[in-house]
C-alpha cells in the first residue's frame, strides 16, 4: 500500500511507523495509532466495517495524542470525522478527553460526508462529526445474538 500523498509531500512517510525484530530481521510496521487512522481512512484495507470495529475494539489503549496528530497530518476532513466518531463511541474505555475531540472537531467537514464514500447508503447523520453513518455501524448490529 502506498504512503498517503500528504505524508510524502511533508516528508512524514514514517510517522508512527515502528521497527520490530522478526527472526533477526528489522521489519517496519505501523503503530496501533496509525493503523486505527489508516483503516478508517481506507476501510477497504480493513475487511469491512464489522471487522474494522471488532478489531479496533479489541485494543485497550491508544496514545491519543499520537492518533490526533497523525489524523490531522493527513489533512482529510472525512477521515478526521471518522476518527472523532470512533473515539467518541469509545470515550470512556479509551479515556478520550474533550481536548482530543475538540481538536478533531475543528477539522471536520462543513457539510455531511458519508462514513463509507464507496457505498453511499442511507444512515444516520451524526451532527457532531457531520458524518452519515450506516445504521448497522451505529447500532453495531453484528453484536446482536441470533
Amino acid at each position: 500500500m502506498a504512503f498517503p500523498k500528504t505524508l510524502q509531500k511533508n516528508g512524514k512517510e514514517c510517522f508512527a511507523v515502528d521497527v520490530v525484530d522478526r527472526s533477526g530481521i528489522d521489519v517496519r510496521v505501523t503503530s496501533l495509532e496509525r493503523t486505527l487512522v489508516d483503516v478508517l481512512d481506507r476501510p477497504v484495507s480493513g475487511g469491512g466495517w464489522e471487522e474494522i470495529w471488532r478489531s479496533l475494539d479489541s485494543v485497550e489503549f491508544f496514545d491519543l495524542d499520537r492518533v490526533v496528530e497523525y489524523t490531522l497530518l493527513l489533512g482529510n476532513a472525512t477521515t478526521t470525522a471518522k476518527v472523532g466518531f470512533y473515539l467518541a463511541q469509545r470515550r470512556q474505555e479509551l479515556m478520550v478527553t474533550e481536548r482530543h475531540l475538540a481538536l478533531l472537531r475543528e477539522h471536520c467537514p462543513r457539510k455531511p460526508h458519508y462514513l463509507d464514500r464507496s457505498a453511499r447508503k442511507s444512515g444516520r447523520l451524526v451532527p457532531e462529526w457531520n458524518l452519515v453513518v450506516p445504521i448497522e455501524v451505529m447500532e453495531r448490529s453484528w453484536q446482536e445474538v441470533l
